[in-house]
């Protein structure tokens, strides 16, 4: 298991397309669960293979949703208790995934990249999907999709094509988040 770097903004190799995954063995194994670790260190809930430097059709997601059942954990980092509900891990791999009549009512969703360092925007897109992927044994699966995990999922399979959630913008719009970057950057 290893944390990998992340690339971020400016670097080209986010602009690659990647290429399907051929062989489900060991190595891609070692590759997901690498991802899933670099995924919760950051942390993020979704993380494409080109966002760590490997051109492979591989994405890696977890919403991690609230557990409702679980009981209230008091964090005691800075002297004071904090009650939050704990989160359960949905990890959930998807490879070579396709996208299958997306609906035609849009939603906008603020999103936020692990490329693209602490900037949001709003993103508009089909509120549903029904989604094709492979799973680790190259298994085929399929399922309807909807709210935040049909966003991740789209925003994840953008980044196979080598787009960035930012170039969805305007110019304009994508121009102020850029700057943002690198004012927050200089300061850091």
């Amino acid at each position: 298991m290893a944390i990998l770097e992340i690339l971020e903004v400016p670097d080209q190799r986010l602009k690659q397309v990647s290429v399907p995954v051929e062989k489900f063995d060991d190595e891609l194994r070692t590759l997901v669960s690498d991802m899933f670790e670099t995924m919760y260190d950051a942390p993020g809930i979704g993380l494409a293979a080109i966002q760590v430097g490997v051109p492979l059709r591989v994405l890696v997601i977890d919403l991690q949703p609230d557990d409702p059942d679980a009981e209230p954990v008091a964090c005691d980092h800075d002297g004071h208790h904090h009650h939050h509900t704990p989160t359960k891990r949905e990890p959930r791999v998807f490879i070579n995934p396709e996208i299958l009549d997306p609906s035609e009512d849009l939603r906008l969703y603020q999103e936020g990249c692990l490329s693209v360092p602490e900037i949001y925007a709003e993103v508009e897109r089909p509120a549903r999907i029904r989604a094709r992927w492979q799973d680790l044994d190259g298994k085929v699966h399929e399922e309807e999709m909807d709210d935040l995990m049909a966003t991740c999922l789209q925003h994840e399979m953008d980044h196979l094509e080598g787009i960035l959630f930012i170039d969805h913008l305007s110019r304009l719009k994508r121009g102020i988040a850029l700057k943002k970057l690198e004012k927050l950057r200089k300061y850091a």
